[in-house]
C-alpha cells in the first residue's frame, strides 16, 4: 500500500466532527515527520485533525501556562479592537460572559464602559490576577462542565477557543444554554481559508519554502475553520451569522482584511435564533 492509499485508508475510518460524513480528503500535515494529518470534509468544508494519535487535551496547557499580564490595560490594542467592533453591532450595555478571559484585557473595557462583566478562566493564577487586579468576578472551571444558571448572559465570547475543542456541536449547545433568547455570541478563531495559509500549503505539497516543526511540537487545533464551514456548524446549532470579517494587527492590513476576508485570523458576531 502506497503514501496516498494510507492517507486514503486512514481517512474512511473517520467521521466530520460537525457534520457526521465520511467523505474526507487528506488535506495538509503538520510535525517534524509530518506525522499529524488534517483532512477536509468534502460536505461541510471542515478541517478535522485525526485525534487518533494526538493528545489533545494534554496539549492544551502549552496555552494556560503562559502568564503575561499587560502593565497598561488602557494600551491593550487588540483587546480595545475587539471591544470596538462588537460594539458595532450590538448597541446595548448588559450581561457579558468571556469563556478563556486570560488576563481580563476584554473584560477591561466592557466594565469600563458599562456592562455587568464575569470572566471563566482554566488558570487560577490568570483569574486571580483579574479579581485582585480589575475587581472582575471569575470562575475557575473548565467550560465543557460549566454550570451557571440558565439564560442569563446577552452576550458571550470566545477568543480562540473553539478551534482547540473537538466537539463543535457541544461547545454552541453549550453557550447556547447560557444565552438569553436572541443573545450574541463573539468569536476570534483562525480562518484556514487565507491568502498566507493557502500559500504555505502550496510550497509544503511543491516542497519549496516547507515549513519546519521542532521536534517537540504539538498542535493545539482540533478543527480549523473557513467561513462555510463556520456556518455550516452554525446552521446546525441555532445560530445565524451577524457579520464574519478576518483582521491583522497591523493597521494598513487590518484595513485590507476587513473588507477582503482573506486575512489569517477571523472575527465573527453571531446571534441565537429564537425558538
Amino acid at each position: 500500500m502506497n503514501c496516498k492509499q494510507k492517507l486514503l485508508s486512514l481517512a474512511k475510518k473517520m467521521v466530520c466532527r460537525i457534520c457526521g460524513s465520511s467523505i474526507l480528503v487528506f488535506k495538509y500535515s503538520q510535525g517534524s515527520n509530518h506525522q499529524f494529518k488534517y483532512y477536509r470534509c468534502k460536505r461541510c468544508k471542515l478541517i478535522n485533525i485525526d485525534l487518533d494519535n494526538v493528545k489533545i487535551v494534554e496539549n492544551q496547557h502549552k496555552y494556560v501556562e503562559i502568564f503575561n499580564p499587560p502593565l497598561d490595560y488602557e494600551n491593550e490594542k487588540e483587546a480595545l479592537n475587539a471591544y470596538n467592533f462588537i460594539s458595532k453591532f450590538i448597541p446595548f450595555k448588559h450581561t457579558y460572559l468571556d469563556i478563556g478571559c486570560g488576563s481580563g484585557s476584554v473584560l477591561y473595557f466592557f466594565k469600563k464602559n458599562g456592562w455587568k462583566v464575569k470572566g471563566l478562566e482554566l488558570s487560577s493564577v490568570f483569574a486571580d490576577h483579574v479579581k485582585n487586579k480589575l475587581d472582575i468576578e471569575v470562575d475557575v472551571c473548565d467550560f465543557m462542565v460549566y454550570q451557571d444558571g440558565l439564560k442569563q448572559y446577552d452576550l458571550v465570547s470566545l477568543r480562540h477557543v473553539l478551534e482547540h475543542i473537538p466537539n463543535s456541536i457541544f461547545v454552541m449547545n453549550k453557550i447556547s444554554e447560557l444565552l438569553k433568547e436572541n443573545g450574541y455570541v463573539y468569536f476570534e478563531f483562525p480562518n484556514i481559508n487565507s491568502l498566507s495559509h493557502r500559500i504555505q500549503r502550496l510550497r509544503n505539497k511543491i516542497k519549496i519554502f516547507q515549513k519546519k516543526y521542532p521536534k517537540s511540537f504539538v498542535p493545539g487545533h482540533c478543527n480549523e475553520f473557513s467561513k462555510y464551514s463556520f456556518n455550516y456548524l452554525l446552521k446546525q446549532t441555532g445560530f445565524k451569522l451577524i457579520r464574519w470579517e478576518t483582521y491583522s494587527n497591523k493597521p494598513l492590513t487590518n484595513l485590507l482584511y476587513n473588507r477582503f476576508h482573506f486575512g489569517t485570523k477571523a472575527r465573527v458576531i453571531v446571534q441565537k435564533i429564537s425558538a
